[in-house]
């Protein structure tokens, strides 16, 4: 019988290789972050495009004009600027003198969009920032030889301002970039600064993730129909009780372990669920789900 994992436990090699401590202090105020990354172009106005400029003009107040977002798509142009203020071009090479280009766009379309914009010379920002899964930051470097490169990967959560943000610099790109992007992305949730050899296993557990928990209440949601729930009850009651035990865990510091071994009484309805989860080899389902993501975003560079 395999023992029920938490999700808690990292793997051995982020034990043994704990997180980059900042060498220079972070921007001290909001205002100082927006200033130092300058007029920002964004390029990519998708979903997670949508989930940054959200969380920035939303959540972390940015001034919509020091955004433009290049999006070829029409009616999401049109969306975009109406929703949130932000102006929006079809080609990102028609935004002159922007200071930071973020990159919001498919792994797979990313090196196309990146030769286009290396080849137009009105195009050179001070720094680029990527949320191209498995895109490395020697990749970036390839096509903005010259520039700053950080490479991050943020989760959907940053639309409600509650992201969780990988961030790792370039072999040639000073430290301090590095704290300026993770307090940049810490305004719409938290951010950590990671060694770029753990940015697929973060990718695998945060980046991923929310599809996990989505997933998790799905599957909550449907046995609560199966033993005489509404759909509606039985999703209320699954959402809230994801949302609640996040909330407690930060709140009071416990472990995940602490707080199950809490909830489970010897003998009671928690102890049988969880053994059944045990015996299903759930622990073992997530290890290879994680192990599978992480691959993959190896792939995807």
């Amino acid at each position: 019988m395999s023992s029920v994992s938490t999700g808690s436990e990292q793997p051995r090699e982020l034990q043994e290789h704990p997180p980059c401590e900042p060498e220079s202090p972070e921007p001290e105020s909001q205002s100082e972050v927006f200033a130092r990354l300058g007029k920002l172009a964004l390029i990519g106005g998708g979903k997670m495009g949508e989930a940054l400029i959200a969380g920035l003009v939303q959540g972390a107040a940015l001034d919509p004009g020091a955004l433009v977002v290049a999006e070829p798509n029409e009616e999401r142009r049109a969306w975009l600027s109406s929703s949130y203020g932000v102006a929006c071009v079809a080609d990102a090479a028609l935004i002159p003198q922007a200071q930071t280009a973020l990159f919001a766009v498919k792994p797979q379309a990313f090196k196309q969009v990146a030769a286009h914009l290396a080849a137009a010379t009105a195009f050179a920002p001070e720094r680029v920032i990527s949320i191209a899964a498995g895109i490395t930051t020697a990749k970036i470097a390839e096509f903005f030889p010259s520039a700053q490169i950080v490479r991050v990967m943020p989760n959907a959560p940053l639309v409600a301002s509650a992201g969780m943000s990988v961030v790792a610099v370039g072999a040639h790109t000073q430290r301090s970039e590095g704290d300026l992007v993770v307090a940049l992305f810490a305004l719409m949730g938290e951010a950590l600064l990671l060694p770029e050899e753990h940015i697929n296993a973060a990718t695998a557990l945060s980046g991923s993730g929310p599809a996990y928990f989505a997933l998790l209440t799905e599957e909550l949601a449907r046995a609560g129909e199966r033993v005489g729930l509404t759909r509606e009850e039985s999703e209320k009651l699954a959402l809230q009780t994801l949302i609640g035990t996040a909330q407690q865990l930060q709140l009071t510091k416990e472990s995940p372990e602490e707080l199950r071994s809490a909830v489970t009484s010897p003998g009671g309805t928690t102890q049988a669920a969880l053994e059944s989860f045990a015996a299903s080899g759930f622990g073992e389902v997530v290890e290879r789900a994680v192990k599978a993501a992480c691959h993959r975003a190896g792939e995807l560079a």
